[in-house]
């Protein structure tokens, strides 16, 4: 009588494999659309104020040097 045997995977293999497969399109994708968020929501003051005011090399640039006589506000 023939024996037939079954090799289940672990879930650590399942899991490994898994990672292995998705991780670097799954990384690119989540840089696009970060990369996106950040470039679409820099003109609200919450994400200028918060995050991008406080990043040492790009500060300079999102830093409002408009005069205050020139602010209708």
């Amino acid at each position: 009588m023939a024996h037939l045997a079954v090799n289940t995977p672990s879930p650590v293999s399942i899991t490994r494999i898994w990672a292995k497969r998705w991780g670097p399109s799954l990384s690119m994708w989540g840089v696009g659309v970060g990369t996106a968020a950040v470039f679409l929501l820099s003109v609200t003051p919450v994400v200028k104020n918060g995050l991008l005011l406080k990043l040492p090399l790009i500060a300079n640039y999102y830093e409002d040097k408009t005069p205050a006589s020139d602010k209708p506000f």
